[in-house]
C-alpha cells in the first residue's frame, strides 16, 4: 500500500501526470488525496452524488449497473492507472449512472470533482489537456461496451455445407 503522506510520488507514478507542467502537477496534486480501501468496499453507488474523480494506483475496483431483472451487472474492472468516475467533470451530470466497488485491496488517487472543473474552467490550457484524456477514456470505455454489445447479441453463426 502507498503511505498517504506519500501523495506526490504516487501521482508521478500516473503516465498522463507527467505530461503536466510543475504549476499544473502541483495545482492538482492539492485537490487530491489518496484513498485505500478493503476488497468488497464501496467508492460510491448508483445515483449517488458525484464528488470525486479517481485514478486506480494499486489494485482492482469493479463498476456496475443495476438492470432490471437481473440486478447488478459488473460492466468494467479498472485496473492500475484507469480513471473512473469521469463524468463528475463533465458538465450537466451530477450524480453517479453506476457503482463502483473494490475487487482487491486498492489504493485510489481521489481528485475533487468541482474543483478539478473550476482549475480546467480558469486555466484553458490545463482543461485542453485533461478534456483531451478523459475523452480518450470515454472513448475506449465505449469501445469495450461496443464489443461487450455485439458478444452479448450475436446469433450463434450458421456455417454452410457444401
Amino acid at each position: 500500500m502507498i503511505p498517504a503522506d506519500n501523495l506526490q510520488s504516487a501521482l508521478k507514478k500516473i503516465p498522463w501526470f507527467n505530461s503536466l507542467t510543475t504549476e499544473h502537477f502541483q495545482k492538482t496534486a492539492e485537490l487530491t488525496h489518496l484513498r485505500h480501501a478493503k476488497a468488497g468496499e464501496t467508492f460510491f453507488r448508483e445515483g449517488d452524488k458525484q464528488d470525486y474523480v479517481y485514478i486506480v494506483l494499486e489494485g482492482r475496483v469493479s463498476l456496475d449497473i443495476f438492470v432490471p431483472h437481473h440486478g447488478k451487472v459488473r460492466f468494467y474492472t479498472a485496473e492500475p492507472y484507469d480513471v473512473f468516475g469521469w463524468s463528475s467533470v463533465t458538465p450537466g451530470i451530477r450524480q453517479r449512472t453506476a457503482g463502483a466497488v473494490a475487487v482487491l485491496e486498492c489504493t485510489v488517487a481521489c481528485l475533487d470533482a468541482e474543483k478539478l472543473r473550476q482549475l480546467a474552467e480558469n486555466d484553458h490550457d490545463f482543461g485542453y489537456l485533461l478534456m483531451r484524456r478523459l475523452a480518450n477514456v470515454v472513448a475506449s470505455r465505449l469501445m469495450v461496451t461496443r464489443l461487450q454489445l455485439i458478444d452479448m447479441f450475436a446469433g450463434p453463426t450458421e456455417t454452410m455445407n457444401d
